[in-house]
Protein backbone atom coordinates (compact mmCIF):
# COMPACT_ATOMS: atom_id res chain seq x y z
CA UNK A 1 0.00 0.00 0.00
CA UNK A 2 1.37 4.02 -0.85
CA UNK A 3 -0.04 6.46 0.77
CA UNK A 4 0.27 9.78 -0.61
CA UNK A 5 0.06 12.87 1.67
CA UNK A 6 -0.08 16.56 -0.09
CA UNK A 7 1.03 19.24 2.82
CA UNK A 8 3.78 18.37 5.83
CA UNK A 9 2.15 21.04 8.44
CA UNK A 10 0.71 19.49 12.11
CA UNK A 11 -1.95 17.54 9.94
CA UNK A 12 0.29 16.33 6.71
CA UNK A 13 2.53 15.21 9.76
CA UNK A 14 -0.37 13.00 11.62
CA UNK A 15 -1.13 11.46 8.42
CA UNK A 16 1.96 10.70 7.75
CA UNK A 17 2.71 8.43 10.86
CA UNK A 18 -0.49 7.11 11.24
CA UNK A 19 -0.57 5.72 7.56
CA UNK A 20 3.05 4.19 8.39
CA UNK A 21 2.33 3.19 11.72
CA UNK A 22 -0.63 1.47 9.80
CA UNK A 23 1.39 -0.73 7.53
CA UNK A 24 1.80 1.83 4.32
CA UNK A 25 4.51 3.04 2.82
CA UNK A 26 4.18 6.68 2.90
CA UNK A 27 5.44 9.30 0.47
CA UNK A 28 4.80 13.01 2.21
CA UNK A 29 5.17 16.36 -0.10
CA UNK A 30 5.41 20.01 1.37
CA UNK A 31 5.99 22.87 -0.87
CA UNK A 32 8.28 24.77 1.16
CA UNK A 33 11.82 23.27 3.17
CA UNK A 34 10.52 22.94 6.11
CA UNK A 35 7.79 20.42 7.90
CA UNK A 36 4.57 21.74 9.93
CA UNK A 37 3.26 24.91 8.56
CA UNK A 38 1.40 27.21 10.99
CA UNK A 39 2.82 24.83 13.99
CA UNK A 40 6.46 26.87 13.30
CA UNK A 41 5.05 29.55 15.35
CA UNK A 42 1.78 28.27 17.28
CA UNK A 43 3.15 26.85 20.10
CA UNK A 44 -0.71 26.27 22.28
CA UNK A 45 -1.22 22.95 23.11
CA UNK A 46 -3.88 21.15 25.82
CA UNK A 47 -5.49 24.48 26.48
CA UNK A 48 -9.24 24.47 27.74
CA UNK A 49 -11.15 21.59 25.97
CA UNK A 50 -7.72 20.47 23.96
CA UNK A 51 -6.63 19.02 26.97
CA UNK A 52 -9.76 16.93 26.61
CA UNK A 53 -9.16 16.35 23.14
CA UNK A 54 -5.51 15.38 23.63
CA UNK A 55 -5.73 12.79 26.52
CA UNK A 56 -8.86 11.25 24.23
CA UNK A 57 -6.51 11.02 21.45
CA UNK A 58 -3.77 9.54 24.05
CA UNK A 59 -6.54 6.80 24.80
CA UNK A 60 -7.54 6.18 21.23
CA UNK A 61 -3.64 4.84 20.52
CA UNK A 62 -2.96 8.51 19.38
CA UNK A 63 -0.52 9.86 21.72
CA UNK A 64 2.83 9.64 20.22
CA UNK A 65 2.39 12.76 18.29
CA UNK A 66 1.89 14.48 21.34
CA UNK A 67 4.77 12.68 23.27
CA UNK A 68 6.70 14.17 21.01
CA UNK A 69 5.59 18.03 21.24
CA UNK A 70 5.67 17.25 25.40
CA UNK A 71 9.17 16.56 24.90
CA UNK A 72 9.55 20.13 24.16
CA UNK A 73 7.56 21.99 26.15
CA UNK A 74 8.88 24.83 27.37
CA UNK A 75 6.26 25.76 30.13
CA UNK A 76 2.85 23.94 31.45
CA UNK A 77 -0.06 24.06 32.82
CA UNK A 78 0.05 28.18 31.51
CA UNK A 79 -2.85 30.45 32.44
CA UNK A 80 -3.72 33.62 30.66
CA UNK A 81 -6.80 35.17 29.81
CA UNK A 82 -9.75 32.93 28.50
CA UNK A 83 -7.71 30.06 28.62
CA UNK A 84 -6.15 27.53 31.37
CA UNK A 85 -3.35 24.76 32.06
CA UNK A 86 -2.16 25.38 28.65
CA UNK A 87 1.58 24.08 27.62
CA UNK A 88 3.74 26.06 25.46
CA UNK A 89 6.08 24.20 22.84
CA UNK A 90 9.41 25.37 21.98
CA UNK A 91 8.66 26.45 18.42
CA UNK A 92 12.28 27.02 17.24
CA UNK A 93 13.11 23.35 18.34
CA UNK A 94 9.84 21.42 17.81
CA UNK A 95 10.29 20.87 13.99
CA UNK A 96 13.41 18.76 13.84
CA UNK A 97 11.88 16.63 16.66
CA UNK A 98 9.14 15.96 14.37
CA UNK A 99 10.68 15.01 11.41
CA UNK A 100 12.73 12.59 13.26
CA UNK A 101 10.05 10.68 14.07
CA UNK A 102 9.16 10.93 10.44
CA UNK A 103 12.03 9.66 9.20
CA UNK A 104 12.57 7.08 11.45
CA UNK A 105 9.60 5.67 10.53
CA UNK A 106 10.71 4.95 7.03
CA UNK A 107 8.23 8.17 5.97
CA UNK A 108 9.34 9.66 2.49
CA UNK A 109 9.96 13.06 2.98
CA UNK A 110 9.97 15.34 -0.47
CA UNK A 111 10.57 19.05 0.79
CA UNK A 112 10.08 21.75 -1.85
CA UNK A 113 7.79 20.09 -4.39
CA UNK A 114 4.81 21.66 -5.35
CA UNK A 115 1.91 19.82 -6.66
CA UNK A 116 0.39 21.38 -9.81
CA UNK A 117 -1.38 18.33 -11.24
CA UNK A 118 -3.71 15.49 -10.61
CA UNK A 119 -4.75 12.51 -13.25
CA UNK A 120 -8.51 11.57 -12.39
CA UNK A 121 -9.89 8.81 -14.21
CA UNK A 122 -13.63 7.29 -13.22
CA UNK A 123 -13.47 9.59 -10.20
CA UNK A 124 -10.23 7.35 -8.72
CA UNK A 125 -6.53 9.73 -8.74
CA UNK A 126 -4.42 7.86 -11.13
CA UNK A 127 -1.23 10.22 -9.77
CA UNK A 128 0.36 13.81 -9.50
CA UNK A 129 2.80 16.07 -10.61
CA UNK A 130 5.12 18.46 -9.21
CA UNK A 131 6.26 21.44 -10.02
CA UNK A 132 9.56 19.92 -10.86
CA UNK A 133 8.59 17.84 -13.54
CA UNK A 134 8.26 14.04 -10.94
CA UNK A 135 5.25 11.96 -11.18
CA UNK A 136 4.03 10.51 -7.96
CA UNK A 137 1.40 7.65 -7.84
CA UNK A 138 -0.14 6.47 -4.71
CA UNK A 139 -2.98 3.86 -3.66
CA UNK A 140 -5.15 6.34 -1.73
CA UNK A 141 -3.96 10.44 -1.04
CA UNK A 142 -4.62 12.66 1.49
CA UNK A 143 -5.19 16.41 1.24
CA UNK A 144 -3.69 18.86 3.99
CA UNK A 145 -2.42 21.63 2.16
CA UNK A 146 -4.97 24.12 4.63
CA UNK A 147 -6.84 27.19 3.57
CA UNK A 148 -4.40 29.90 3.53
CA UNK A 149 -3.38 32.53 0.92
CA UNK A 150 -1.99 32.31 -1.68
CA UNK A 151 -0.94 35.67 -1.90
CA UNK A 152 -3.28 37.31 -3.85
CA UNK A 153 -5.90 36.53 -1.40
CA UNK A 154 -4.17 37.99 1.80
CA UNK A 155 -3.87 41.16 -0.10
CA UNK A 156 -7.56 40.80 -1.25
CA UNK A 157 -8.81 40.46 2.40
CA UNK A 158 -6.26 41.25 4.68
CA UNK A 159 -4.53 44.25 5.46
CA UNK A 160 -1.65 43.22 2.77
CA UNK A 161 0.38 40.58 2.62
CA UNK A 162 2.65 39.98 5.22
CA UNK A 163 5.79 37.48 4.88
CA UNK A 164 4.03 34.80 6.90
CA UNK A 165 5.52 31.59 7.56
CA UNK A 166 3.90 30.05 4.13
CA UNK A 167 6.41 32.13 2.58
CA UNK A 168 4.12 32.05 -0.53
CA UNK A 169 6.92 34.26 -2.45
CA UNK A 170 9.94 32.38 -1.54
CA UNK A 171 8.27 28.58 -2.65
CA UNK A 172 5.19 29.16 -4.67
CA UNK A 173 1.05 29.06 -3.69
CA UNK A 174 -0.83 26.96 -1.85
CA UNK A 175 -2.64 24.41 -4.12
CA UNK A 176 -5.21 22.24 -3.08
CA UNK A 177 -4.91 18.33 -4.23
CA UNK A 178 -8.94 18.42 -4.34
CA UNK A 179 -8.90 21.72 -6.55
CA UNK A 180 -6.53 20.06 -8.77
CA UNK A 181 -8.61 16.51 -8.88
CA UNK A 182 -11.92 18.85 -9.97
CA UNK A 183 -13.72 18.63 -6.83
CA UNK A 184 -15.86 21.64 -6.27
CA UNK A 185 -14.38 23.32 -3.20
CA UNK A 186 -15.88 25.63 -0.69
CA UNK A 187 -14.26 28.98 -0.85
CA UNK A 188 -14.81 32.62 0.30
CA UNK A 189 -14.72 35.21 -2.10
CA UNK A 190 -16.98 37.51 -3.97
CA UNK A 191 -20.91 36.00 -4.40
CA UNK A 192 -20.39 34.12 -0.59
CA UNK A 193 -20.88 35.24 2.60
CA UNK A 194 -16.92 36.08 3.95
CA UNK A 195 -16.01 33.34 6.13
CA UNK A 196 -11.94 34.09 5.73
CA UNK A 197 -9.96 35.05 8.61
CA UNK A 198 -6.32 36.15 9.97
CA UNK A 199 -4.02 34.47 11.56
CA UNK A 200 -3.88 34.83 15.29
CA UNK A 201 -0.68 35.83 16.14
CA UNK A 202 2.90 37.86 15.75
CA UNK A 203 6.29 36.52 16.83
CA UNK A 204 8.68 38.80 18.75
CA UNK A 205 12.63 38.45 18.91
CA UNK A 206 13.06 37.78 22.23
CA UNK A 207 16.69 38.97 22.06
CA UNK A 208 14.94 42.87 20.69
CA UNK A 209 13.21 43.19 23.78
CA UNK A 210 14.11 44.41 27.24
CA UNK A 211 15.75 41.66 29.94
CA UNK A 212 13.11 42.30 32.34
CA UNK A 213 10.37 41.15 29.93
CA UNK A 214 12.14 37.84 28.77
CA UNK A 215 13.46 36.99 32.33
CA UNK A 216 9.18 37.49 32.64
CA UNK A 217 8.58 35.19 29.81
CA UNK A 218 11.32 32.60 31.20
CA UNK A 219 9.85 32.00 34.36
CA UNK A 220 6.00 32.71 34.18
CA UNK A 221 5.67 32.03 30.30
CA UNK A 222 2.93 34.82 29.73
CA UNK A 223 3.03 38.23 30.15
CA UNK A 224 0.65 41.24 30.00
CA UNK A 225 1.06 44.76 29.52
CA UNK A 226 -1.78 47.08 29.68
CA UNK A 227 -2.04 49.03 26.52
CA UNK A 228 -2.76 53.00 26.47
CA UNK A 229 -6.31 53.60 24.96
CA UNK A 230 -4.57 55.32 21.65
CA UNK A 231 -3.88 51.28 20.84
CA UNK A 232 -6.68 49.03 21.99
CA UNK A 233 -7.61 46.94 18.45
CA UNK A 234 -11.41 45.86 19.24
CA UNK A 235 -11.81 46.25 15.67
CA UNK A 236 -9.42 43.66 14.91
CA UNK A 237 -10.89 41.23 17.13
CA UNK A 238 -13.75 39.66 14.40
CA UNK A 239 -11.02 39.56 12.29
CA UNK A 240 -8.78 36.48 13.44
CA UNK A 241 -9.17 33.04 12.83
CA UNK A 242 -8.57 31.67 15.97
CA UNK A 243 -11.95 32.88 17.66
CA UNK A 244 -10.82 31.60 21.00
CA UNK A 245 -9.17 35.11 21.66
CA UNK A 246 -11.55 37.06 20.25
CA UNK A 247 -11.95 38.72 23.89
CA UNK A 248 -12.03 42.39 25.26
CA UNK A 249 -8.79 41.15 27.24
CA UNK A 250 -6.86 40.78 23.82
CA UNK A 251 -7.86 43.83 22.16
CA UNK A 252 -6.77 46.25 25.64
CA UNK A 253 -3.77 44.83 26.19
CA UNK A 254 -0.37 42.93 25.44
CA UNK A 255 -0.35 39.65 25.39
CA UNK A 256 2.56 37.72 25.12
CA UNK A 257 3.23 33.72 25.70
CA UNK A 258 6.97 32.31 25.59
CA UNK A 259 7.22 29.59 22.59
CA UNK A 260 10.84 30.53 21.95
CA UNK A 261 10.13 33.47 20.34
CA UNK A 262 7.47 36.22 22.22
CA UNK A 263 4.21 34.93 20.76
CA UNK A 264 1.81 38.26 20.21
CA UNK A 265 -1.17 37.39 20.26
CA UNK A 266 -2.79 40.10 18.08
CA UNK A 267 -2.91 39.38 14.24
CA UNK A 268 -0.90 42.53 13.33
CA UNK A 269 0.40 45.42 15.41
CA UNK A 270 2.25 48.20 13.45
CA UNK A 271 6.19 48.29 14.80
CA UNK A 272 5.97 52.03 15.01
CA UNK A 273 3.33 51.75 17.58
CA UNK A 274 4.92 48.80 19.56
CA UNK A 275 8.41 50.74 19.74
CA UNK A 276 6.30 53.40 21.93
CA UNK A 277 5.85 50.90 24.32
CA UNK A 278 8.28 50.44 27.57
CA UNK A 279 10.45 46.99 27.07
CA UNK A 280 9.91 47.38 23.00
CA UNK A 281 11.58 50.02 22.17
CA UNK A 282 14.02 48.04 20.15
CA UNK A 283 11.13 45.36 19.37
CA UNK A 284 11.34 43.73 16.01
CA UNK A 285 9.62 41.01 14.36
CA UNK A 286 11.34 37.48 14.07
CA UNK A 287 11.77 37.15 10.11
CA UNK A 288 10.08 35.84 8.20
CA UNK A 289 6.85 36.34 10.31
CA UNK A 290 6.52 39.83 9.85
CA UNK A 291 3.27 41.12 11.61
CA UNK A 292 3.65 44.80 11.45
CA UNK A 293 1.06 44.91 8.36
CA UNK A 294 -1.13 42.08 8.15
CA UNK A 295 -0.96 38.40 8.61
CA UNK A 296 -2.48 35.02 6.63
CA UNK A 297 -5.36 34.70 5.64
CA UNK A 298 -6.92 31.14 5.73
CA UNK A 299 -10.27 29.27 5.23
CA UNK A 300 -10.09 30.31 1.39
CA UNK A 301 -10.97 26.68 0.31
CA UNK A 302 -11.99 24.12 1.82
CA UNK A 303 -12.86 20.01 0.80
CA UNK A 304 -16.48 18.68 0.75
CA UNK A 305 -15.89 15.57 3.12
CA UNK A 306 -18.20 13.45 5.43
CA UNK A 307 -17.62 12.35 8.99
CA UNK A 308 -14.61 9.65 8.13
CA UNK A 309 -13.01 12.54 6.48
CA UNK A 310 -13.15 10.95 3.12
CA UNK A 311 -13.55 13.84 -0.16
CA UNK A 312 -16.94 13.41 -1.40
CA UNK A 313 -16.68 12.69 -5.18
CA UNK A 314 -13.41 10.82 -5.22
CA UNK A 315 -12.85 7.35 -4.38
CA UNK A 316 -9.39 7.80 -3.24
CA UNK A 317 -8.93 11.09 -1.79
CA UNK A 318 -8.88 12.09 1.84
CA UNK A 319 -8.51 15.43 3.92
CA UNK A 320 -7.43 16.60 6.95
CA UNK A 321 -6.49 20.04 9.22
CA UNK A 322 -8.46 23.03 7.98
CA UNK A 323 -8.81 21.43 4.80
CA UNK A 324 -12.11 19.84 6.44
CA UNK A 325 -13.40 23.03 7.09
CA UNK A 326 -13.02 26.57 9.15
CA UNK A 327 -10.99 23.73 12.32
CA UNK A 328 -8.95 25.62 14.34
CA UNK A 329 -5.80 24.91 16.02
CA UNK A 330 -2.78 21.84 15.88
CA UNK A 331 -4.72 19.57 18.58
CA UNK A 332 -7.31 19.35 15.64
CA UNK A 333 -5.10 18.97 13.07
CA UNK A 334 -3.16 15.92 14.58
CA UNK A 335 -6.43 14.52 15.13
CA UNK A 336 -7.96 14.90 12.12
CA UNK A 337 -4.59 13.50 10.45
CA UNK A 338 -4.76 10.82 12.45
CA UNK A 339 -8.01 9.86 11.35
CA UNK A 340 -7.25 10.61 7.43
CA UNK A 341 -3.99 8.44 7.73
CA UNK A 342 -5.99 5.64 9.21
CA UNK A 343 -8.89 5.69 7.12
CA UNK A 344 -6.64 5.92 3.80
CA UNK A 345 -5.00 2.70 4.48
CA UNK A 346 -8.12 1.23 5.44
CA UNK A 347 -9.52 2.11 1.70
CA UNK A 348 -6.29 0.80 0.06
CA UNK A 349 -6.77 -2.44 2.28
CA UNK A 350 -10.42 -2.25 0.85
CA UNK A 351 -12.16 -1.94 4.08
CA UNK A 352 -14.55 0.37 4.67
CA UNK A 353 -13.52 3.99 6.45
CA UNK A 354 -14.20 4.39 10.35
CA UNK A 355 -15.51 7.73 12.03
CA UNK A 356 -14.50 8.86 15.56
CA UNK A 357 -17.94 8.68 17.29
CA UNK A 358 -19.78 11.79 19.13
CA UNK A 359 -19.67 10.66 22.41
CA UNK A 360 -16.33 11.48 22.54
CA UNK A 361 -15.32 15.02 21.74
CA UNK A 362 -12.65 14.15 19.00
CA UNK A 363 -15.99 12.46 16.95
CA UNK A 364 -18.53 15.36 17.57
CA UNK A 365 -16.14 17.80 16.72
CA UNK A 366 -16.02 16.89 13.33
CA UNK A 367 -20.14 15.59 13.26
CA UNK A 368 -20.93 18.83 14.30
CA UNK A 369 -18.85 21.44 12.04
CA UNK A 370 -20.05 19.33 9.43
CA UNK A 371 -23.47 19.79 10.00
CA UNK A 372 -22.86 23.11 11.06
CA UNK A 373 -21.13 24.19 8.04
CA UNK A 374 -24.14 23.58 5.53
CA UNK A 375 -25.79 26.66 7.17
CA UNK A 376 -24.62 29.88 6.45
CA UNK A 377 -24.55 30.92 10.10
CA UNK A 378 -22.04 27.86 10.96
CA UNK A 379 -20.08 28.86 8.14
CA UNK A 380 -19.24 32.39 9.77
CA UNK A 381 -17.94 30.70 13.00
CA UNK A 382 -14.80 28.72 12.96
CA UNK A 383 -14.62 25.63 15.64
CA UNK A 384 -12.00 24.52 18.24
CA UNK A 385 -11.84 22.61 21.40
CA UNK A 386 -10.32 25.26 23.25
CA UNK A 387 -12.84 28.01 23.01
CA UNK A 388 -16.03 29.79 20.83
CA UNK A 389 -18.62 27.90 20.28
CA UNK A 390 -17.51 24.06 20.43
CA UNK A 391 -15.44 24.84 23.57
CA UNK A 392 -19.16 25.53 25.11
CA UNK A 393 -20.31 23.10 23.37
CA UNK A 394 -17.79 20.49 25.16
CA UNK A 395 -18.94 21.85 28.51
CA UNK A 396 -22.81 21.81 27.73
CA UNK A 397 -22.67 18.03 26.87
CA UNK A 398 -20.65 17.15 29.29
CA UNK A 399 -17.23 16.28 27.58
CA UNK A 400 -14.56 18.80 29.40
CA UNK A 401 -12.76 17.39 31.85
CA UNK A 402 -9.06 17.49 33.11
CA UNK A 403 -9.49 13.72 34.67
CA UNK A 404 -7.19 11.52 32.80
CA UNK A 405 -8.82 8.81 34.60
CA UNK A 406 -11.99 9.69 33.56
CA UNK A 407 -11.90 10.59 30.02
CA UNK A 408 -10.06 6.95 29.49
CA UNK A 409 -12.98 5.62 31.39
CA UNK A 410 -15.15 7.03 28.44
CA UNK A 411 -12.83 6.07 26.14
CA UNK A 412 -12.56 2.61 27.34
CA UNK A 413 -16.38 2.18 27.48
CA UNK A 414 -17.41 2.97 24.23
CA UNK A 415 -14.71 -0.21 23.61
CA UNK A 416 -12.50 2.23 21.25
CA UNK A 417 -9.14 1.68 23.42
CA UNK A 418 -5.85 1.70 21.33
CA UNK A 419 -8.41 2.73 18.39
CA UNK A 420 -5.36 3.82 16.39
CA UNK A 421 -3.64 0.57 17.39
Amino acid sequence: MKIVIVGGGWAGCAAAYFASKAGADVVLLEKTDLLLGTGLVGGIMRNNGRYTACEEAVALGAGDIFAVIDSVVRHRNVDFPGHRHASLYDVQRIESVVRKVLENRGIQIKLRSLVNHASVKNGTIEFINTQAGEKITGDVYIDTTGSAGPMKNCIKYGTGCAMCILRCPSFGPRISLAGLAGVNEIMAGEGTHQFEAMSGSCKLDKRSLVKSLVRQLDRNGVVIIPLPEKFHKKDSLRKKACQQYAMEEYATNLIILDTGHAKLMTPYFPIESLKEIDGFREGRYADPYSGGQGNSVRFMAMAPCDDSLKVKGLNNLFCAGEKTGPLVGHTEAIITGALAGDNAVRTARGLSPRILPPELAVGDIISFMNRQMKTEEGMQQKYTFSGSVYFERMKAKGFYSTDIQKINGRVKKLGLTGFFR
